[in-house]
């Protein structure tokens, strides 16, 4: 007798797939290609709860569902294993990054291999193995000794530049560089030091040197970037931020911000994604207004997108932190202007981005001039402006922004009314297409009429010009830390100098400690053996620094998101030790087709990844501009949170229906100690804390009921569901089920372990279509046509619903297809064996061993060809009408559906029950709707 032991089916089909390599895919197939991707994981030390796996179980059904169409699937997965949280654990304990990242990858794997997933695992990757991170740094050196080109609207080799430098200067170069870059001719350059040419250069190279405002965390001693700093605070540890100018690397992504905005349009992303992305972009068309200030030989630029309002600037804004503050602040204010800026730098990007409290701001007693009518105009700092974005100043137009209105008012600064009809109010955002009626130029002129004009008069003048504005800025680059990829650089009197690409990878030296040196140096500050011998080309002691053969290496390593931008090239050739990836490997998968991670990385990893993947396009590395073009963004799985209620100043806990009766505080519990009924384990819950040992409680009907609130699942909140538990108590596919039946995959939805309980019950009915009393019993019977059409309407809703990546609905036509199937008690083998096929890229495990039974010993279903429906098994040869007496129901009767009108009232009328009702009632009349109802009117 067979009983469904799924436990013991799981382990039989997981470890056939891991003996046979089931899933191992060919760079070369007669078949067509797909491939499937997962974004890359961190492996915590946490492990998975059960809300990481949604996406995974998703692209797996649809990966395992191109195996049975036929492709040869690529679906890899590997690890984004270098970063912060290995590097602070190791700092707390000493242990080396390296082995906390075995451990928590060897538990992720476990993990995953219990869910039954089937990727490709001799694809591997690690971001943190040395053959993996030699191309991050190789790749590295191709963006070093890269310029873009505007005229060719590509990256092209730094050396064709130094040519053109020398030949003629950079009078005619057109090319991607900073806005201090000097004008020079062929004579000068070839006149300037080879320090002044290396500091040139890097104003060219798509990555390159700069001073940059960062966020500094003391604490961690690292630079953070802003989607890890919370509230001015480090996001890991609460850590206080600060923003400081430093000397990092950094990548030149803006030269591809028109590319990457564009491209978003060839792309199938979520639209709520690519408006981020586009709005993180942020193209703004202008112009630049160079203003004088007054009494210096100073000038500062601001870029404006109605320069037709200069006639309204009242005041000049300028960050903080901007490069001439210092200069041109007079002493009668210079102790608020400092004090001003250090209670800025204490304040992250984003807060001063979003903070909607008042207005904060010190003038700096100077003044700008100007330039279309010569008025002094206030030059204020307020922390509402970056250095980083635009200009790093504004001019500031009060009836015309709100926020410039807000600051105006704030600090009693005059607003001039330059739009008819505004009333200077709160709606001066209002003012896009008002008319100007400032100017003796520009009077009765709407906006897209009046912009042009001023501009041009700019232009003319030699003050202003037209120009497109982005909000995207170039990316830092360089981190703190100890554990992330190294520099592939060391310095030559003071120069950058790039490590020869026959030497990579510059793999990470040993240290003693993780923490930075003692004089504020990175934690590379304290390798022992860490200095470029360039004679011998070899990484010797620093103690041989002699700056003459031996120099200082890089102590900064790359950011997490450098291993993660290219990974997804690799996995087509992940052992290659000559190169990235080969050429043919490449050219077979050429991109990904299928891509599913989480949206909050839309303007992180899938920005920077696209920049990347542009990069490789233009120096011809890869065949496609964009490497995904689909990808769809799964919901988040929400933890159901448990709460005890704490009667304040005691340890007496009140049941949730007592609550209100006294003055209680809502304590989180751990979920796993309440049953699916919302009772608390009153026992577990006393020795789950020592403070808790002599707890007391106030019971409802003998019992603890807890409160319930969805939230974001997290160890913080106790409320973290391990899958571990979830597959040896139901097994793998009602796990992989379950997740898909909660709900579209866009969406978030809470986690309720209760409801497992039916995925689990439709299994084990899937199960006894194939068993009769415990004995394997399938009939070879010819099927009936109502079997028939149960099979195929389910081969079609199904099938469906997988390409529209509509999972939940295709769960649920499952269940009904097996209800009615087992109504009719059907176990006939033509009905069973393609169903078998269809259920396998949900349920692998139960498939696997049902397609066993079935008589394919030794062969795996992954590769069976999917069934096809046929149409005309899908049409109705029978209708039930509701046979209704003056437009209430009281009978049914299933009647041929090409049965005409007359019949339908012919076989309605000699209807035996229909007769009964009709007895003692006079019939009017009888009205008959074809493929609807029969309404009977009686009296």
């Amino acid at each position: 007798m067979k009983t469904y032991d799924f436990n013991q089916i799981d382990r039989k089909w997981q470890k056939y797939w891991a003996e046979n390599q089931t899933f191992k895919a060919e760079n070369n197939s007669d078949k067509p290609k797909y491939y499937v991707l997962d974004m890359f994981p961190y492996p915590s030390g946490a492990g998975l709860h059960v809300g990481h796996p949604l996406g995974y179980i998703a692209s797996d059904i649809y990966a395992r569902y191109k195996r049975h169409k036929g492709y040869n699937v690529l679906h890899p997965m590997g690890y984004d294993s270098f970063g912060l949280p290995a590097e602070q654990y190791a700092i707390q304990t000493g242990q080396h990054p390296a082995v906390t990242t075995e451990q928590n990858i060897k538990r992720y794997r476990e993990q995953m291999d219990k869910i039954g997933f089937s990727f490709d695992w001799s694809r591997e990757i690690r971001t943190s193995d040395p053959k993996y991170y030699k191309w991050t740094q190789w790749i590295f050196l191709q963006l070093f000794n890269s310029y873009y080109d505007k005229d060719k609207n590509q990256a092209r080799p730094v050396s064709e530049l130094i040519k053109v430098f020398e030949t003629e200067g950079n009078i005619n170069v057109h090319a991607a560089s900073d806005k201090d870059t000097p004008v020079f001719s062929a004579a000068e350059w070839q006149n300037f030091s080879p320090q002044k040419k290396d500091e040139i250069l890097h104003k060219y190279r798509i990555t390159y040197l700069a001073d940059a405002e960062v966020n500094w965390c003391p604490a961690l001693g690292t630079v953070l970037a802003n989607d890890e700093v919370v509230n001015g605070v480090s996001e890991r540890g609460g850590h206080p931020v600060v923003r400081k100018k430093m000397r990092q690397w950094m990548m030149r992504i803006t030269a591809y911000a028109e590319r990457l905005l564009q491209d978003l349009d060839k792309l199938d992303w979520p639209e709520s994604l690519k408006e981020m992305q586009r709005n993180w972009i942020g193209k703004s068309v202008g112009a630049s207004i160079w203003f004088d200030i007054d009494g210096t030989d100073k000038k500062f630029e601001v870029f404006t997108t109605r320069a037709d309002t200069l006639f309204g600037a009242t005041f000049m804004v300028m960050a903080p932190e901007h490069e001439l503050v210092d200069k041109i602040t007079t002493d009668e204010y210079r102790d608020q202007v400092k004090a001003y800026q250090e209670k800025a730098a204490r304040k992250s990007e984003r807060e001063r981005m979003t903070d909607s409290k008042e207005k904060t701001g010190q003038f700096t007693g100077a003044y700008a001039i100007n330039p279309v009518n010569n008025a002094k105009i206030p030059i204020w700092i307020s922390d509402y402006v970056l250095a980083g974005y635009g200009t790093g100043a504004i001019m500031a137009v009060p009836a015309g922004d709100q926020r410039d209105y807000e600051f105006a008012k704030q600090f009693d600064i005059p607003i001039i009314n330059i739009f008819e009809g505004n009333d200077i109010s709160e709606k001066a955002n209002e003012n896009k297409d008002a008319v100007l009626i400032n100017s003796d130029f520009l009077n009765g002129l709407p906006a897209k009429e009046a912009i042009p004009k001023m501009i041009k008069k700019l232009e003319e003048t030699g003050v202003g010009k037209a120009e497109i504005n982005y909000r995207l800025r170039d990316a830092v680059f360089s981190r703190q830390r100890y554990w992330g990829e190294p520099f592939p650089i060391y310095y030559k009197n003071g120069m950058a100098t790039a490590i020869p690409e026959k030497h990579l990878p510059v793999e990470l030296p040993e240290v003693e400690k993780y923490l930075p040196t003692e004089d504020g140096q990175p934690p590379l500050g304290n390798a022992k053996i860490w200095a470029w011998d360039e004679a011998n080309e070899k990484i010797v002691s620093t103690d041989l620094i002699d700056n003459e053969t031996v120099f200082p290496m890089e102590l900064n390593t790359m950011p997490g998101w450098a291993g993660s931008s290219w990974y997804f090239n690799r996995y087509m050739d992940p052992h290659n030790d000559q190169a990235p990836f080969g050429k043919e490997a490449i050219e077979y998968w050429r991109k990904v087709d299928l891509y599913l991670g989480g949206s909050e990385h839309a303007t992180g990893h899938l920005l920077y990844s696209r920049f990347w993947q542009k990069f490789l396009f233009d120096t011809g590395y890869v065949p496609e501009p964009e490497y995904s073009v689909k990808l769809i963004n799964q919901g988040m799985i929400l933890g159901n949170s448990a709460f005890v209620y704490r009667i304040n100043g005691t340890n007496k806990f009140v049941s949730y229906e007592l609550k209100n009766d006294y003055d209680t505080t809502p304590i989180h519990v751990d979920v796993n100690m309440v049953d699916d009924y919302d009772y608390l384990d009153t026992e577990k819950f006393k020795t789950w804390r020592p403070d808790f040992a002599d707890a007391d409680f106030i019971l409802k009907d003998g019992k603890y009921k807890v409160g319930r609130e969805v939230e974001k699942m997290s160890k913080s909140k106790y409320n973290v569901v391990n899958p571990d538990d979830i597959v040896e108590q139901y097994g793998a596919d009602t796990l992989r089920m379950y997740e898909m039946f909660l709900g579209p995959i866009e969406i978030a939805k809470p986690w309720n372990t209760a409801g497992l309980k039916g995925v689990h019950n439709f299994l084990r009915k899937f199960w006894t279509l194939f068993h009769q009393d415990g004995i394997f019993d399938v009939s070879l019977e010819e099927p009936t046509e109502q079997e028939l059409k149960i099979l195929h309407k389910t081969i079609k809703k199904v099938t469906e619903d997988i390409e529209n990546f509509s999972f939940n609905t295709a769960v649920s036509q499952f269940m009904i297809a097996v209800n009615e199937l087992q109504k009719l008690k059907t176990n006939k083998r033509k009905i069973l064996s393609p169903l078998v096929v269809l259920l396998s890229p949900f349920a692998p495990h139960l498939a696997e061993e049902l397609w066993d039974e079935l008589g394919h010993e030794g062969q795996s279903i992954s590769f069976e060809p999917y069934p096809q429906y046929e149409e005309r098994y899908l049409k109705e040869s029978t209708k039930i009408y509701p046979v209704m007496f003056n437009g209430k129901m009281r009978h049914k009767l299933d009647l041929p559906a090409n049965m005409g009108k007359d019949e339908i009232e012919q076989t309605v009328l000699a209807d035996e029950k229909v007769k009964s009702l009709l007895e003692g009632k006079q019939l009017i009349k009888v009205i008959v709707v074809p493929g609807k109802i029969v309404n009977l009117v009686v009296k």
